[in-house]
């Protein structure tokens, strides 16, 4: 039996929309970050532990504008507070934006009939109390319990709910197989490259030869470069990598948790893909879950392991690019 807990229509003002090299949406570990926050609170009194989340977006808004009225977007900075001697604080660029988004939480038992009221009311509080991605949450339309054998049937339950919105879900085993076939025509290729070719927006020049007089100038049709997979494909920050050796607790100065270990790590990078939910068949691919091997500390969903649209015997390794590897930037 799976068992979920539906955040319905969480509306946030001033997320953070920054994350890493990447912007526009929040990082995917803010959501599981607010899961998790969500799942120690309510542990002790009801036994439930929340395992992992799905995310839906309804609405979005990026706090940016053109100075010019044309050319690039600058982010909406404010310059708050002042310094102890008064004058204007120098700016740190940082970027926000409202949104309107869904989660689906996936518990890891059931809910019993005589807790289920409770932790509506309970869970309808919490989150409403707690930042998301470092936004104020200001308005909650519901908090639904969710039960069944069936999972295809469960799926349309919960799917259906979050209509109309696009829900995000892993596609990094696509930034392994376009390296793959990069290396092939570029042999120097590196994965920042093929890790562009999803985040850039470029075009290519088509000039028709003339026949006739071959010598004459002809103007360049340009188009757009297609992106190397099909949908609605985005860059995304899916996790971190260690970078140093394990350092026993309390020994690194101005840690933010003296109590546990402490190593450094970097962001890591990977391909995302939007998707209508009408087109999710089973809620458990686009549950984002966390996964630890090795010095890889990462975000995933089961779509990086059964990739979409592909025949499900294929096997494909999932890829990740650290931050190291954007020597670009």
């Amino acid at each position: 039996m799976s068992n979920y807990i539906l955040l319905e229509h969480i509306q946030i003002q001033n997320a953070n929309c920054i994350a890493g090299f990447t912007y526009g949406f929040p990082a995917i570990t803010h959501f599981l970050g607010y899961t998790h926050a969500l799942s120690r609170k309510i542990k002790q009194d009801f036994d439930v532990a929340l395992t992992g989340c799905a995310v839906v977006c309804h609405q979005h808004q990026v706090q940016a504008y053109q100075p010019s009225g044309w050319g690039d977007y600058v982010f909406a900075l404010s310059r708050n507070p002042l310094t102890k001697e008064g004058n204007t604080a120098p700016i740190v660029e940082e970027g926000r934006m409202h949104l309107t988004v869904s989660l689906i939480l996936e518990a890891d038992k059931a809910f019993s009939l005589r807790q289920q009221q409770t932790l509506v009311e309970t869970l309808n509080r919490l989150a409403q109390k707690q930042k998301l991605a470092g936004g104020q949450v200001v308005n909650l339309k519901g908090v639904s319990l969710y039960s069944d054998d069936d999972e295809q049937m469960l799926s349309r339950k919960l799917l259906r709910k979050v209509l109309p919105g696009f829900v995000l879900t892993d596609r990094s085993e696509l930034l392994k197989q376009h390296y793959q076939q990069l290396l092939m025509a570029q042999p120097a290729a590196s994965m920042l490259d093929a890790w562009l070719d999803f985040a850039a927006l470029t075009y290519r020049a088509i000039v028709e030869e003339n026949v006739d007089t071959p010598s004459e100038p002809r103007p360049a049709k340009w188009e757009p470069v297609p992106k190397p997979g099909k949908g609605y494909l985005v860059p995304i920050t899916t996790g971190y990598k260690a970078i140093s050796a394990l350092h026993p607790a309390g020994s690194v100065a101005n840690s933010r948790d003296p109590q546990y270990p402490f190593c450094f790590v970097e962001s890591a990078y990977g391909v995302g893909q939007w998707l209508s939910p009408h087109r999710v068949y089973d809620v458990r691919d686009v549950i984002w879950r966390y996964r630890q091997q090795g010095p890889w500390y990462l975000c995933t969903t089961n779509t990086a392991k059964k990739p979409l649209n592909l025949h499900p015997e294929q096997e494909v390794a999932l890829a990740e690019m650290t931050e190291s590897e954007l020597n670009y930037f």
